[in-house]
């Protein structure tokens, strides 16, 4: 092992993964009844099954190095937890709600884990490294199957709409796209003081100005089917935005979780635009097919620019704690 200092920084990163792993548990357990799709069902149910390993795998980890789960983070993200699945079952659109934030969890996950490796990595800590990687490729597989699955989301959300009902659906999934973008954009505004790098914080600064850009286009939209973004979602959503200020400020490890949450709200947006593709595409308005694909490529391509951070973050994180980098 290294020095105590980042041997102590590996714990700090285990127990956060042991954590997502506890508000994950309870998301798995609730999302086979909010589904309404048996293949749905079907892809939660046995994701649970592996969410209860990864969480055994993390915590003998922890013991493995003298430590145990952190008893405040889990109780916060089980609460979390709990909270996300009251949630999503309210929706109108309960089945698309929760695919689309289960995929924008697994990059969450995705993300701490290919933090966690990098960590345990400088830390020599060859077996850390390795149940890391193993998770990591089973939350992608996870995310793979959520991915392939926006057809059966769409198609149960709106099983019980009528074709008159579609204009008005559209017009609801336009109104979500808007908002989610007005939260990336707050979210996205903290990059350059809270990323730790230079080259990190253009990451951010670049895809800020194209998501403002989005915000336009959606607008437009709107406009073109005599509506206007929801002022009361927009609201709501860039006030989580702002509470995420206090949040980032608060952690030690800034530049890591700032780029993990970006990572995954990218992919809260992707799911909110495959979707919106597909009741475009039953409304018959091609133009917002063509809008949502064209911002869903450049969705993707921000995230996977993200991605590409992730050693740097880590290294930024570090130094943060005064933890010398190579």
């Amino acid at each position: 092992m290294a020095d105590k200092s980042l041997h102590e920084q590996l714990v700090k990163y285990l127990t956060d993964a042991h954590a997502i792993e506890e508000q994950a548990l309870p998301q798995m357990k609730a999302a086979p009844g909010i589904a309404k799709d048996e293949r749905l069902a079907r892809i939660f149910r046995e994701h649970h099954t592996e969410t209860e390993r990864h969480e055994q795998l993390v915590r003998e980890r922890l013991e493995a190095l003298d430590a145990s789960p952190s008893r405040l983070k889990d109780a916060v993200m089980k609460a979390g937890g709990a909270g996300f699945a009251l949630f999503a079952k309210s929706q109108p659109d309960s089945p698309g709600k929760l695919v689309a934030h289960a995929l924008s969890y697994e990059h969450l996950e995705l993300a701490s884990y290919e933090l966690l490796i990098r960590v345990a990595e400088r830390a020599g800590d060859r077996e850390t490294a390795e149940v890391a990687r193993r998770i990591r490729d089973e939350e992608q597989a996870m995310a793979d199957r959520l991915e392939g699955a926006f057809d059966a989301a769409v198609e149960a959300s709106l099983a019980e709409k009528d074709a008159d009902d579609l204009e008005e659906e559209l017009v609801k999934y336009l109104g979500d796209a808007h908002a989610l973008g007005a939260q990336a954009i707050q979210l996205l505004e903290l990059g350059p003081r809270m990323a730790g790098d230079p080259a990190t914080a253009k990451v951010y600064a670049d895809h800020l100005e194209e998501s403002r850009s989005h915000q336009a286009i959606l607008a437009a939209r709107l406009e073109a089917h005599g509506a206007s973004p929801s002022k009361l979602k927009d609201a709501a959503l860039r006030l989580g935005a702002l509470n995420w200020s206090g949040f980032f400020g608060a952690q030690p490890d800034t530049p890591g979780k700032l780029a993990a949450f970006v990572f995954a709200y990218e992919h809260l947006e992707i799911g909110g635009y495959e979707q919106l593709k597909r009741v475009a595409e039953r409304a018959g308005d091609a133009k917002t097919v063509q809008v949502a694909d064209e911002i869903l490529a450049q969705k993707r391509s921000a995230a996977a620019v993200v991605a590409l951070e992730f050693d740097r973050v880590v290294e930024a994180s570090l130094r943060a704690q005064g933890i010398a980098v190579a």
